[in-house]
């Protein structure tokens, strides 16, 4: 069984192929990437392959069994016809599945909202493709946050709007453990899981900080309003907006649902402390 993986460059796609290799072997995992050289380091066959180009990844996709679609990053009108090349591409190859990373969130209501839509509208794709498929829908990653300390640590705080809404958080290195499963075990085809871990509050996940980084952190909770000015000053406004949204989303409870990782996996997900403290001695 050979089994690609999209955007295999991206952090994301990097972990699920370490996750397949002890699978299945990396003989058997074929990475695709937009800049391939950038994937070389993983170890397997690197195949070039653009969400914007349908012919790359008809190529690229040859002599394939099953194919993890990492979801694409760009503006929400153009992710749908990217995530359309390369289901269109799967089925010109006869590959028997697809495996999809969606995304927790409200589909309505705040300024993340069309990002959310738009993999909706890629899971009715997938759903419909003729092909066997399984759904992932990510919580939102913790690493970020911990990429971020130095910053909170000269500030002093953690600042957003969430306000005291819950956000199941899941990483990277529990998503990539969660897609190798879903890609090799057929058990999990025809569902769609929420790939995430415990609910808890920005106080809460301060709270885990202080105590894995030995920091002194607080939360101190802002308006969406104000958020999203500091974050399109800092980010720009496609990403500044999309961040605000998507903790305006977990301030009104978007984030908070009920897990199926145990059952995509067959364990239970590892705790906001055990991801932190994966994260710090990957960094050590």
């Amino acid at each position: 069984m050979k089994i690609a993986v999209t955007s295999a460059s991206g952090k994301l796609g990097a972990s699920i192929v370490k996750h397949l290799i002890h699978i299945i072997g990396k003989d058997n995992v074929v990475a695709i990437a937009r800049t391939p050289e950038k994937a070389s380091y993983l170890g397997v066959e690197v195949r070039q392959g653009d969400y914007n180009n349908r012919a790359q990844f008809i190529t690229a996709l040859k002599g394939i069994d099953a194919v993890l679609l990492v979801s694409g990053m760009d503006a929400p009108d153009q992710r749908i016809i990217q995530h359309r090349n390369v289901i269109e591409a799967a089925k010109q190859n006869g590959v028997k599945k697809i495996v999809y990373t969606s995304i927790v969130g409200a589909e309505k209501g705040n300024a993340f909202s069309p990002i959310v839509q738009t993999n909706r509208q890629t899971e009715k794709d997938i759903s419909s493709s003729g092909l066997k498929w399984v759904i992932g829908r990510n919580g939102i990653y913790i690493e970020p946050d911990l990429e971020y300390l130095d910053t909170y640590i000269k500030d002093g705080q953690v600042s957003n709007c969430a306000a005291n809404g819950k956000c199941t958080y899941t990483s990277r290195e529990e998503l990539g453990f969660a897609y190798a499963k879903m890609l090799t075990e057929d058990k999990h085809n025809r569902k769609i899981y929420n790939l995430v871990g415990d609910a808890i509050t920005q106080s809460q996940l301060v709270d885990c900080m202080n105590q894995v980084y030995h920091t002194n952190l607080v939360y101190t909770s802002v308006s969406v309003a104000a958020y999203a000015k500091e974050r399109t000053a800092a980010l720009g406004d496609f990403m500044g907006t999309i961040i605000a949204g998507i903790y305006e989303g977990i301030k009104k409870g978007a984030n908070d649902v009920a897990s199926d990782f145990e059952t995509a996996t067959g364990r239970s997900h590892k705790s906001a402390i055990e991801m932190m403290n994966v994260f710090k001695n990957e960094q050590e």
